[in-house]
């Protein structure tokens, strides 16, 4: 027990987590602001403005180095792994739901009319936009800053 009770002591942990849920909350109010209603949908859906994932790693990126020092190599660690999920946020999964548009274009085109088609179509909405993807990551580098170092 004292293993769990340690890992909620963690406040460069606590504060990503805050800036991820900050994120989600977020993204309602865009969704709000764009469709003049609210869609819960939203904080559970992959993309959308911002970014929970960039908001999430950039702010461990930060409180890493805010706490470890920017030198280290924790730092490092942290700074490379927020590299790579930022960059898989717009770049792969941006192509996958590309390519599940272009699938289910091509689903719709061949069975139009009265023949079924047993299988859910595929989520277009995967990956996001790199505008999606940088506010993310200021707004956990923002509330990462404003948290300090424990």
């Amino acid at each position: 027990m004292q293993d769990i009770s340690a890992i909620l002591d963690n406040h460069v942990l606590l504060i990503a987590v805050i800036a991820c849920l900050i994120a989600q909350v977020l993204k309602l109010v865009f969704e709000f602001a764009r469709h003049g209603k609210v869609n819960f949908r939203t904080l559970v859906e992959t993309g959308g403005m911002p970014s929970a994932h960039s908001a999430l790693v950039s702010s461990l990126a930060t409180g890493v180095g805010q706490l470890m020092g920017w030198e280290s190599s924790e730092f490092a660690i942290a700074l490379i792994f927020a590299i790579i999920v930022m960059y898989d946020a717009t770049g792969v999964r941006q192509a996958a739901g590309k390519q599940a548009r272009i699938l289910n274009q091509i689903v719709d085109e061949l069975f139009r009319g009265d023949t079924e088609f047993a299988e859910e179509r595929l989520k277009e909405l995967l990956g996001h936009t790199p505008v999606q993807v940088i506010v993310g990551c200021l707004l956990g580098i923002t509330i990462s800053w404003l948290a300090g170092p424990a």
